[in-house]
Formats: structure tokens, C-alpha cells, sequence
């Protein structure tokens, strides 16, 4: 009888050890995104998918709108999205003044882009739909959709695109050699010492823009996640509308100061 106790408490204790072990896995987050399909070495991975289905979706939305707007019949829809593209333009009207028109297919493509992104990683199932994936001879269990902000490699690629076209709009307006002269300038010993500043400052505003984004999406991700694992969904209900906020912000303000370093950029140094 004693020695049955003793196996049925060493059982006990096995099976609480294996269910922690289970909770662990369960609560894990990835920093990176997990590859779902494989195309020859070209791996698509899950933050990737929820990307393209967004996409389709965005396009499918303009070609639509587009659609109304050259019938003679108007519908609320069309009057809607008109009063949000309007306000969209006015704001970043404030920074680029005169030159909005020409910047604005940029500006507020980054902006749609980094907002349908941020909200599409919201949706339900999103992060909660697994599929088994064997990796390396080891079987993983890998979320189908991941919100594709929550990849460094989608904000650093943004932010590449948006320093390098800033570099772009500067030479285009200013030449190359009066624009140079903002990172080269031996005229004095203080310009260039200047100069090295503001090549760093250039090379920092990638850094700036990836992480920042990153890291508040990803934060984010794993705020949601932890509240949905530890309460009840209606008590992390709060959360879910934080995280919409927090998306538009970050959708903002990525824009906008892409706006205001392309401002800077095309503008005459004294």
C-alpha cells in the first residue's frame, strides 16, 4: 500500500513536470518569422502570407473605389474614403507645402501599407492558427499568419526604402554636387566634422525607423498574446483597442517623418 503511494505521487509529480513543460511551448513566441511554404530555396514565411493576402485585399479596395469614382452615381462608400484621403493629404500638407502632390503615392503608401498591416495582425486567428511544419528532422508547430511588422525584415526594408528616396528627392532637387556637400564639405574644419554627423545621422535614421516599428508592433504581439494566455478574452479586450491606437500612431509617424526628412532634404543649406 505504501510503496503504491509512493508511485502514485512520483506519477503525480511526472505528469505536473510534463504539464508545465506543455504550458511553456504553448506560451513561446518567436522573434523571427516562421517559414509555412518552401518554393525550391525560396522559403515564404507566415508574417510574408499575411502580407500578400493584405495586399490583394488593398488592391482589390482601390480598383473598387476607383471604379466608383469614375461613375456618374456616387455611393457613401466613395465619400467616405474621399474624406480620409483628404485628411490624410492636408496633414501631411503641413510638411511638404507646395511638393505634397509629388510625394504623397509614397508617403501614403507607406502610411496604408504600415496601417493594414498592423491592424490585419489584430484579426482573430492570426497568431492562433498553427500548422505542423517540420524543420531540421524536428516537428514545429508555426502560426499560418503573423503580423508582418512584427518581421524586422519587412521594417527594415521599409526604412531602407524611405532613407534611400530621401537621398534621391535631395540630389534630384539640389544637384548632386550642392547635395553632397551635406555630408562632404572640407570648405572649414567645423563643416566637416558636420558633415561626419550628419552621414551618421542619415545611416541612424534606418535604425531609427526599423526598430522603432519593430519594436512596438512585436511588443505588442507579445502583450496580446500574454494577456490572452493569463485572463479571459473580454478582460484583454482593452488591449486589442490599444494595440489598433498604437497602430495608426506608429502608421503616422513613420509617414510623417519620412515626410519631414524629405522636406529637409529638398531644401536649399545655408
Amino acid at each position: 500500500m505504501t510503496e503504491e503511494i509512493i508511485n502514485t505521487k512520483k506519477l503525480t509529480t511526472e505528469t505536473s513536470k510534463f504539464d508545465f513543460k506543455v504550458l511553456t511551448e504553448m506560451s513561446h513566441i518567436s522573434i523571427k518569422a516562421e517559414p509555412i511554404i518552401s518554393v525550391g530555396n525560396f522559403h515564404i514565411p507566415n508574417s510574408l502570407l499575411l502580407s500578400i493576402l493584405v495586399l490583394i485585399g488593398f488592391f482589390g479596395f482601390a480598383f473598387y473605389y476607383n471604379k466608383i469614382a469614375n461613375s456618374k452615381n456616387k455611393n457613401k462608400f466613395y465619400y467616405f474614403v474621399n474624406f480620409i484621403l483628404k485628411s490624410i493629404y492636408s496633414f501631411f500638407e503641413s510638411a511638404l507645402k507646395e511638393n505634397t502632390k509629388v510625394f504623397f503615392p509614397l508617403i501614403g503608401g507607406f502610411f496604408f501599407f504600415i496601417i493594414l498591416n498592423n491592424w490585419a495582425g489584430l484579426l482573430p486567428g492570426v497568431g492562433s492558427l498553427l500548422i505542423k511544419v517540420v524543420e531540421h528532422g524536428k516537428v514545429e508547430y508555426f502560426p499560418i499568419f503573423r503580423g508582418n511588422n512584427a518581421d524586422l525584415n519587412t521594417t527594415l526594408a521599409i526604412a531602407l526604402i524611405s532613407v534611400l528616396f530621401v537621398q534621391y528627392a535631395g540630389i534630384k532637387y539640389l544637384g548632386f554636387k550642392n547635395y553632397i556637400k551635406k555630408f562632404i564639405n572640407f570648405s572649414n574644419p567645423i563643416n566637416f566634422f558636420v558633415g561626419i554627423l550628419e552621414t551618421i545621422s542619415e545611416i541612424s535614421k534606418i535604425i531609427s525607423f526599423s526598430f522603432r516599428l519593430f519594436g512596438n508592433i512585436f511588443a505588442g504581439e507579445v502583450l496580446l498574446a500574454v494577456m490572452a494566455f493569463l485572463i479571459p478574452v473580454l478582460v484583454s479586450f482593452p488591449f486589442l483597442l490599444l494595440e489598433v491606437f498604437v497602430g495608426f500612431v506608429q502608421a503616422l509617424v513613420f509617414s510623417m517623418l519620412s515626410a519631414v526628412f524629405i522636406s529637409g532634404a529638398i531644401v536649399k543649406h545655408h
